[in-house]
């Protein structure tokens, strides 16, 4: 870890030189700029949660965990207490931040620009990682019409995520009712007048879908980009927007293709005893993710909101996936994409004090037809494959809202943020969604985020 941190070091030291030496002396060449900042979150929450990034990373609260059912906890003498309604606290500079922004001289009559930055935001088998965030070339044209053309190659953020981003102070930025993915892609927008087209081919890395994995003859939901990878046609995105003076607006949807298994199993009878064969299967799933964003800016206000119907977006870190619903002779199976309303509405005022309000809210709803039944007459069990995993297939809704207060200077940043954070779980229902009975319940999670951060 010592040697990985003197040797970014000694790399940003050595860029910051050639920099100055490239914008001073040879003006044709490539100019570098290092940026970044160290920053540090104190966190604390009232139970456990599902997190990632070491616990920086915030999602939503687990459902209870009881000890015994009243019954049982009477019987043995016993209080009955929730597992998880254990309260945490934290101190961690796990997202310190170098990056190197790039601009060098015209490509094929382009103006190119490009960026190279990198956190402590992965995990090793001893500490923690340096890992890749950005790495990406733009190609931009400018035409004396006033048309423009741009072309971005390599890693960036997801069109779900990008342009408008929440003011949070949290790590988490959002989510996850914000989408959050940076992947690799193809990305061509042409503008004019303030009018623009945008079409995205995206591929996966970092950031993945939840599929079926089988092990000791169980099949678990396992997050890989195989049933990406596989399918051969990337994640497609198409967008119209809109960029005034004060206003961001953008109306788009993504296409995406997954074969979530190329071997399935048939269960035939050897001898009379049932023995489990593999065969070949070609499964697809396609689903659709139609999304609206507007943003309001003048001079120290901001108003962003964007909505999502999102289908199976585990890999845009969003708590969604997809489902089997029937069983083929074959062995083969179907798929529906379960479905969720997502939204958030964000409001900010004020410059070197300002006031931050975030307000989020996700409804499950289903799959729109029912499930396959694996299980008996006794118990019914589904196959889903969803970010989180089981813990979550029994999640209805999720609130939350979140006002923080910052002091900001040019290189210095402290701020301290309120997160409650309310879902509600309860029964699947055969269509993926949850029933509204009396086991319906809400499960609340409150988080106190304290950050110091230093630009350089």
């Amino acid at each position: 870890m010592k040697k990985t941190l003197l040797t970014v070091l000694c790399l940003v030291a050595a860029f910051g030189a050639a920099a100055q030496e490239l914008q001073v002396a040879k003006p044709d060449k490539v100019k570098i700029k290092p940026y970044g900042f160290v920053r540090n979150y104190l966190n604390f929450d009232t139970r456990n949660t599902y997190t990632v990034v070491g616990g920086e990373y915030n999602m939503i609260p687990f459902d209870e965990k009881w000890n015994g059912t009243p019954a049982q906890c009477d019987a043995l003498g016993v209080e009955r207490v929730d597992l998880n309604a254990v309260p945490h606290m934290s101190l961690q500079a796990l997202t310190t931040r170098f990056g190197l922004a790039l601009e060098g001289p015209s490509v094929l009559g382009a103006s190119t620009t490009g960026k190279v930055e990198a956190d402590f935001g992965g995990f090793g088998s001893t500490n923690t990682v340096f890992r890749l965030r950005l790495a990406f070339v733009k190609l931009h044209w400018l035409r004396a019409s006033g048309l423009s053309h741009e072309v971005l190659v390599g890693q960036y953020w997801h069109p779900l995520s990008g342009d408008i981003m929440p003011e949070v102070l949290g790590m988490a930025a959002g989510a996850p009712f914000r989408a959050h993915s940076r992947t690799p892609q193809l990305t061509y927008t042409v503008a004019k007048g303030g009018w623009g087209l945008t079409a995205s081919a995206l591929y996966q890395l970092q950031y993945m879908y939840n599929g079926p994995s089988f092990s000791n003859g169980v099949w678990s939901s396992v997050a890989s980009t195989d049933y990406a990878l596989r399918a051969l046609v990337p994640e497609v995105f198409l967008g119209v927007q809109y960029s005034g003076d004060r206003v961001l607006a953008q109306l788009g949807s993504t296409c995406q293709s997954l074969r979530p298994r190329t071997v399935g199993y048939r269960t035939v009878d050897v001898d009379g005893a049932p023995v489990q064969i593999a065969t070949r299967v070609n499964e697809w799933l396609t689903s659709f993710t139609p999304t609206f964003y507007f943003q309001y800016t003048e001079r120290e206000v901001a108003v962003k909101y964007r909505f999502l119907l999102a289908q199976n977006t585990s890999h845009v870190n969003q708590l969604n996936g997809y489902a089997v619903t029937a069983v083929a002779p074959d062995g083969s199976w179907e798929y529906a994409p379960l479905r969720a309303a997502i939204s958030y509405l964000n409001a900010a005022v004020g410059h070197r004090y300002r006031f931050n309000l975030f307000m989020g809210y996700m409804k499950n709803l289903g799959a729109g037809k029912d499930l396959y039944d694996f299980g008996t007459a006794q118990a019914a069990r589904y196959l889903i494959f969803m970010k989180g995993g089981e813990e979550f297939t029994h999640l209805n809704s999720v609130w939350r809202i979140a006002p923080s207060l910052s002091y900001n200077l040019p290189h210095f940043n402290v701020g301290i943020e309120y997160e409650w954070t309310a879902c509600t779980f309860g029964d699947l229902a055969s269509n993926g969604e949850v029933r509204l009975n009396d086991n319906l319940h809400m499960v609340q999670n409150r988080r106190l985020c304290l950050m110091v951060k230093y630009n350089f």
